[in-house]
């Protein structure tokens, strides 16, 4: 199963909230509440957060067997 739980670490430790991400970069609520739900994104969506966070793939996301 993929799971975004390295996300919010990187969001963490980052300059960016989820607040900026919507309104400022244009991410949508219902990307947030599919991350914090553990929900498939798109690959766009994740290399658009890459390309906000300043970060690799493996910083959001990560698979775990179920």
């Amino acid at each position: 199963m993929i799971k975004y739980t390295p996300f919010w670490e990187t969001l963490k430790n980052s300059s960016e909230s989820t607040y900026t991400l919507i309104h400022k970069h244009n991410i949508s609520s219902a990307t947030i509440n599919r991350l914090r739900k553990n929900q498939g994104i798109s690959t766009m969506k994740i290399d658009d957060l890459c390309r906000i966070l300043n970060c690799r793939v493996e910083d959001i996301i990560v698979y775990e067997k179920n």
